[in-house]
């Protein structure tokens, strides 16, 4: 039996079909490939056993605050996407973040038992000065899920998801191998390592009905660009300025 075509809603892009449904993602993936992320020097010192633990729990406990403010972008990326169906993708996503409505599961949550298992009190970060690259990165989520084109926002969202897999996974094997937290008590990172590349899909799903347009095209392939460059550059930022602080 032949699968009728979906009709697209007035006004709106037609939804990805399974034969096409996978050019944005294998776009970010390329990206990712080309920048290298989990080779930048802040993860070549934690491999190598080079940060300490006082260096990586600091870049933690900055971290922080890029994981409460997180989905603060993505809402508003939300109430700027007109198809409803499409809206529900990455609708999900947020509800996920807010761990299906239980305060436990928050990601904000489960990452601050990540630093108590590091040996941070997550009480005391109200009390400590965000450093001006978390500013710049929070700040970049918000003008490209608020301000710039529908596009760019989602892919920027989308592929720092993705990359975001593979981060925590170096970091979480990293901090395992060092002796740092044992196996069976890694949180967050175990959690972010596993579900980040469905997160990816469904900010990508969005988009991935306009890749055929060549302008439209263009702003997903500059969000890709955006949020891997961001996220690279947070990353580079933290190794540098823990050591600017001189923690040891």
């Amino acid at each position: 039996m032949t699968t009728p075509t979906p009709t697209p809603t007035p006004g709106h892009p037609p939804a990805a079909t399974p034969a096409d449904s996978h050019r944005v993602l294998d776009h970010a993936r390329e990206v990712l490939r080309r920048v290298a992320i989990t080779a930048n020097p802040f993860f070549a010192e934690l491999a190598s056993g080079a940060m300490t633990v006082a260096q990586f729990r600091r870049t933690q406990e900055q971290f922080s605050f890029a994981v409460e403010f997180f989905p603060r972008p993505m809402a508003a990326l939300i109430g700027r996407i007109p198809d409803p169906r499409a809206r529900l993708e990455i609708l999900r996503n947020l509800v996920e973040e807010h761990g299906e409505f239980d305060e436990r599961q928050f990601h904000k949550s489960t990452f601050e038992a990540f630093l108590r298992s590091i040996g941070s009190d997550p009480a005391g970060l109200e009390s400590q000065a965000l450093w001006p690259c978390l500013r710049a990165f929070n700040a970049v989520l918000s003008t490209a899920c608020v301000l710039d084109e529908l596009e760019v926002g989602v892919a920027c969202m989308g592929i720092i998801e993705l990359a975001f897999s593979s981060c925590s996974a170096a970091i979480g094997a990293a901090v395992v191998r060092h002796g740092w937290v044992p196996a069976e008590r890694l949180v967050h990172y175990q959690l972010h390592a596993a579900i980040d590349v469905r997160h990816a899909d469904e900010f990508f799903s969005v988009v991935e009905p306009r890749w055929s347009d060549a302008r439209q095209r263009y702003f997903i392939t500059q969000g890709c660009e955006l949020g891997a460059y961001v996220l690279d550059r947070l990353y580079r930022d933290l190794q540098r300025a823990v050591h600017d602080t001189g923690v040891g």
